[in-house]
């Protein structure tokens, strides 16, 4: 009996042992998986009650005094300690590198222990002052940004260990994707912005390991000017109606537009201009939400595939309730001939001067068989308000050729991804592993290979997918598009010359279309680095910009052929056969830059 008794209360407490074990590993699981979660959840409580207590105005006229009524004690010290969380090994000294230019300190340091030093760190595009606190070995938990200045530059953190002799360890908790690096000159401390360096560094920091992190993460408590309202606000009438590509141009085309949230479905109708026989097609729908949008912040888009169509034909569409068949409303899917046309802009920043200029384009040149931008399609990618904007300047084109772009790092923005230009273009889905889906893609129209790269995302993922791409392409011409430009006054992106146009020499791509500068260059012929005598060795770069930009002087690049600082610019590309004509054409309608290329 005794030894029985023995066993029972053995198995009891094995099995209390057991649930408790339980319960221990899933509050650890939750404790770690869920930070961002209870950050986000007391975001969203407050948006919430916002949204049914104060008008549009209101919202957009919040101040801080106003900010901080909104939440309780409880909730304000989640926001002080459940941001950036990590445990350490051993007593340690945090330092916390705010930039200067943020107007007002978020509300949790003063008093949390945090004491401003003299010293400071800087890189080329601000200062910081460097805030220290002392910390017990275990958790270390550090709150949000603010809740003013969204895309603000994050503060980040360096960590040393109080008694110089232990061996310090960081386990990373949230954001579980910590990357770490060292606390010295040439460090970077944004995860999406390689290039932004510290400069120096107080010589007592030096070495100490660097926690890094992504700017847009000032976003996630952002409410002070945080509310917009848009000035194309949907409704039930279709509109924002866009043409792309996601198959194959010649027998394919996907039409997409949007309504509000009271329409559940939508129809689109297409023929044969011409003939009498009518396809219908319910369209795929897509609830999309900008909670921070205080006039529209639903709204449903849709996309219709149109597959099995005749090359070189004329369609008509319709969307929903329209009766009448117009050739305002029509496309042309691509003809088996190698004569086609097409129009590129740099950067348009969903300004009302790029609907003009494009419009001029598209006027001047009705044989384009589509159009393109080479990124920075709006200011801030993750306010669909800019999208709204973008498309209503550019409705009249977009609705009878196809769209086709690439993001640039104002579409991707601040280490946030590029979320809102993925669901509004449908492009091929054969970009390579390591990009997200429709960033970088790749299309074939008649005799021309379109590499369409994402060059705000991993060089180095991209690399031999842009190799292959090439290596196994039968197009006479190869045209590669993307946002950074790899020769360039300001900024020459190194990496890109190193990985990437090495491929474009060794399979000679024609020419190279770029953004981001804000200004017109065409290179002379280049090859491995040098200007070589003709383009049928060397591959042109062009850049360009789709919106006015300010006249000034500037050194002569080298490599340059011609140069135009003032901006606001069209592409014209006309390929037949052999031969290619480029065109750049002002907003005045004078042609800057033309010539010719011959295979």
């Amino acid at each position: 009996m005794h030894s029985l008794f023995i066993n029972m209360q053995t198995r009891k407490f094995i099995s209390l042992f057991r649930i408790l074990l339980v319960v221990l590993i899933l509050a650890g699981k939750i404790l770690g998986a869920t930070k961002d979660q209870t950050v986000t959840q007391v975001m969203n409580r407050v948006i919430t009650q916002l949204y049914e207590t104060k008008g549009p105005q209101d919202l957009m006229k919040l101040d801080i005094g106003q900010v901080m009524g909104l939440f309780s004690k409880k909730e304000l010290t989640i926001l002080s300690t459940c941001h950036w969380v990590f445990d350490v090994n051993v007593p340690v000294t945090v330092s916390m590198m705010v930039s200067k230019e943020q107007k007002t300190l978020p509300f949790w340091i003063p008093g949390s222990g945090f004491i401003k030093t003299t010293m400071t760190v800087k890189n080329r595009q601000t200062t910081y002052d460097i805030w220290q606190k002392q910390f017990a070995k275990g958790r270390v938990g550090l709150g949000v940004n603010g809740f003013e200045n969204g895309l603000a530059l994050h503060y980040f953190v360096s960590v040393a260990p109080l008694n110089k002799q232990d061996k310090l360890q960081i386990s990373p908790v949230y954001p579980a994707d910590q990357k770490f690096g060292v606390m010295q000159d040439g460090a970077s401390t944004y995860l999406d912005w390689d290039e932004l360096v510290l400069q120096e560094v107080p010589e007592s920091m030096r070495g100490q390991q660097l926690l890094t992190t992504t700017r847009g993460r000032a976003s996630e408590s952002h409410l002070v000017g945080a509310f917009r309202s848009t000035p194309f606000a949907s409704s039930q009438n279709p509109d924002q109606i866009i043409l792309t590509w996601s198959s194959d141009p010649s027998n394919s085309m996907d039409i997409q537009w949007r309504t509000n949230t009271t329409v559940d479905a939508s129809t689109l109708k297409y023929r044969a201009k011409g003939t009498l026989k009518v396809v219908s097609i319910v369209a795929d729908k897509m609830k999309m939400e900008d909670r921070m949008l205080v006039n529209d912040r639903l709204s449903n888009h849709y996309t219709a595939n149109l597959t099995g169509l005749k090359p070189g034909t004329t369609y008509q569409y319709q969307i929903a309730s329209q009766n009448e068949w117009s050739d305002s409303e029509s496309f042309t899917t691509a003809a088996s001939n190698s004569s086609f046309s097409f129009l590129w802009l740099g950067d348009t920043h969903f300004s009302p001067k790029f609907g003009e200029i494009l419009h001029k384009g598209w006027v001047a040149h009705p044989d384009a068989s589509f159009f393109s931008i080479v990124g920075d399609l709006v200011s801030d990618g993750l306010n669909r308000d800019q999208w709204d904007a973008l498309f209503d300047y550019s409705k009249e084109t977009a609705s009878k050729i196809p769209f086709m772009s690439v993001p640039g790092n104002h579409d991707n923005r601040a280490g946030l991804g590029a979320k809102l230009y993925c669901d509004l273009f449908s492009y091929p889905i054969n970009g390579p592993d390591g990009v997200p889906k429709e960033q970088t893609y790749s299309f074939t129209y008649k005799n021309a290979l379109f590499l369409m790269i994402d060059a705000t995302s991993p060089i180095d993922a991209q690399t031999a997918w842009i190799g292959k791409q090439l290596a196994t392409t039968k197009a006479t011409w190869k045209i590669a598009m993307f946002h950074f430009a790899p020769y360039n006054r300001e900024e020459p992106y190194l990496d890109i010359q190193k990985a990437w146009v090495p491929l474009f020499d060794k399979y000679h791509v024609d020419m190279v279309f770029s953004g981001h500068l804000h200004y017109y260059m065409r290179s002379k012929p280049m090859k491995a680095g040098k200007v070589v005598p003709s383009y049928r060795d060397g591959t042109a770069y062009l850049i360009s910009v789709g919106i006015p930009n300010t006249d000034h002087q500037f050194d002569p690049e080298p490599y340059a052929e011609i140069t135009d600082s003032k901006g606001q610019l069209f592409q014209y590309v006309k390929i037949d056969g052999n031969n290619l004509y480029l065109e750049s054409v002002n907003e005045q309608g004078k042609m800057i830059d033309s010539f010719t290329l011959k295979k």
